[in-house]
């Protein structure tokens, strides 16, 4: 591997780590970023292809380390026999149930999607329709106040409706959380409580992607590929971390107009970049 190689995985990591997290598509970017860098000069199309899903792992890992003691379910304390958390644990039954809508379209259709939706139009097309959908859903929501303000009063009807616009999300541009946060929010969803929920859905959504792509690969890592993808990883991790707190604090003061308008204005630019490329 060249040291070229190891650039362009840090600069990848970089936006995974800032565009897992906001509305505004990780995989949109990670297409984008990866046309800009010419990586498929230098790497395997099927590294790059899994290293887009498993460097999502390290994303992942800054959720488990910022929110451990709200999604351990498990009480240990030094002297006395462990115990159940009941309440994490009922929360962790609830994101599996919203996990189901993906694995069962994502899972027999993931070659399928990957061949006919990830290009730059369709990555325009999703950034600017969400980006419009984000501000009139505000523009909705101005005067209301949601009827969902505690993570603890989802209950599983809630949580199965935001996992079925998780699956809007397997189409490239439209962004993961930017989906479950539309569906969330249109269903009464405060917008603090539905952006910690679309973090702990991630965790066993993206674990799964990472395991199916990599057993895809074969885990059949050429010279130099697994060290680009722990650094890829490591990078996503700390980037991560403060983009989950930016954004907790962002959103406790102002709404998602910002991103919406963002998405349409990237939209726009990949655009015109598709058609006079």
């Amino acid at each position: 591997m060249e040291f070229l190689d190891y650039i362009k995985v840090i600069i990848l990591g970089i936006v995974e780590g800032i565009t897992e997290w906001l509305p505004i598509s990780s995989t949109g970017h990670m297409i984008l970023v990866e046309s800009w860098l010419n990586a498929e000069n230098t790497m395997r199309p099927e590294f790059i292809e899994m290293f887009r899903v498993v460097i999502q792992l390290g994303a992942i890992l800054a959720v488990v380390v910022l929110y451990w003691k709200k999604i351990f379910p498990f009480r240990i304390q030094k002297g006395e026999p462990i115990t159940i958390k009941k309440r994490t644990m009922n929360l962790w039954f609830k994101i599996l149930l919203a996990c189901i809508p993906a694995m069962v379209i994502g899972i027999p259709f993931d070659d399928k999607i990957d061949a006919i939706f990830f290009n730059e139009l369709t990555v325009a097309i999703t950034l600017i329709g969400y980006g419009v959908l984000f501000i009139i859903l505000e523009n909705y929501n101005k005067n209301k106040e949601p009827q969902i303000t505690k993570l603890a009063q989802i209950d599983y009807k809630t949580a199965g409706i935001i996992g079925v616009f998780q699956v809007l999300a397997l189409i490239p541009g439209t962004s993961r959380s930017g989906a479950t946060i539309v569906g969330g929010m249109l269903i009464g969803v405060s917008r603090t409580v539905v952006s910690e929920f679309t973090f702990f859905l991630a965790i066993p959504v993206m674990f799964g992607a990472s395991l199916l792509k990599v057993l895809k690969l074969g885990f059949d890592f050429q010279s130099g590929e697994l060290a680009l993808l722990v650094v890829g990883m490591g990078v996503a991790f700390i980037v991560s971390v403060f983009a989950i707190k930016f954004l907790m604090g962002y959103i406790k003061k102002h709404d998602f107009k910002a991103f919406g308008w963002y998405r349409i204005a990237l939209g726009i630019i990949v655009l015109l970049y598709y058609f006079f490329k």
